[in-house]
């Protein structure tokens, strides 16, 4: 099947997800749960996963899944292999408490690379897509990352890990961005931070997250002219658009100097500590 009708199927289906959790939001009637001691999940999620993965049964039988909620484990070193990569909701906190910033990722990965990309925002009323080598667009419109050539004047978006104890290392690089950018946003879905950046909200993203978090929004993001890789050198054998450990994402031009800039933070870090 051509790149073009799977990112058709697959944007109808994230469309289709995205009208299950509005229902959801507006009928309140979910249930709540930590997952792994102090990850939040909901029924919802659950649900969604499993609605994605019956479409995509249906369009695209026996073709693996990596997926958040339902097939988290599966092995992601084998770069030849075609893989789906899907977060039902990304951005759970935010649905559990009323926010807009929420999202479905999908994403298809062949020989490594992500090659369609949707990011469906049904509370924002924008569906971002990609396709390897041809652009991205939101709501059918293209869009283009942000060219600025300033550290000083970057709008920074990131993240935070649940666990407590992970934060204190990061916030090092959360004050060497502050006082070297013009300000930072973190909006709590990682999927919608990568959008932001390819459409030129954002100037840049840096945070560490899993497969499903990033691999549409960085195809989306790069096919949209923003620069993406990451701070240290990935493992071998696992596909840089499937390891998402210190992901880097940004305009070009402020690429270089945003990564020594959050380098230099840590190497910090490590002489305090």
């Amino acid at each position: 099947m051509l790149p073009q009708q799977r990112l058709e199927i697959a944007t109808a289906i994230a469309r289709e997800a995205g009208e299950r959790i509005v229902e959801a939001r507006q009928s309140r009637n979910f249930n709540q749960q930590l997952k792994k001691g102090d990850e939040l999940v909901t029924d919802v999620d659950v649900a969604v996963d499993t609605l994605i993965g019956e479409r995509l049964d249906t369009n695209f039988p026996d073709e693996p899944r990596l997926s958040e909620e339902l097939a988290p484990d599966r092995e992601v070193t084998h770069a030849a292999e075609a893989l789906w990569v899907i977060d039902p909701i990304d951005g759970t906190v935010n649905f559990a408490h009323g926010l807009h910033h929420v999202a479905v990722s999908i994403a298809w990965v062949s020989e490594g690379k992500s090659r369609v990309g949707v990011v469906h925002a049904p509370f924002l009323g924008e569906t971002y897509t990609a396709l390897y080598g041809q652009g991205a667009w939101c709501n059918g419109k293209p869009i283009h990352a942000s060219r600025t050539a300033s550290l000083q004047r970057c709008l920074v978006g990131t993240g935070f890990p649940y666990r407590r104890d992970s934060r204190p290392p990061l916030m090092r690089r959360l004050m060497a961005v502050l006082e070297h950018c013009q300000d930072v946003r973190r909006n709590g879905s990682a999927a919608l931070d990568l959008c932001d950046v390819a459409c030129g909200r954002l100037d840049a993203y840096y945070e560490s997250v899993s497969p499903w978090d990033f691999a549409a929004g960085v195809l989306i993001a790069r096919e949209a002219g923003a620069r993406t890789g990451h701070l240290y050198p990935c493992p071998s054998g696992i596909p840089e658009d499937l390891y998402g450990e210190n992901l880097l994402v940004s305009a070009h031009e402020v690429h270089a100097e945003l990564g020594d800039l959050l380098r230099a933070a840590d190497a910090n870090e490590l002489r305090l500590s």
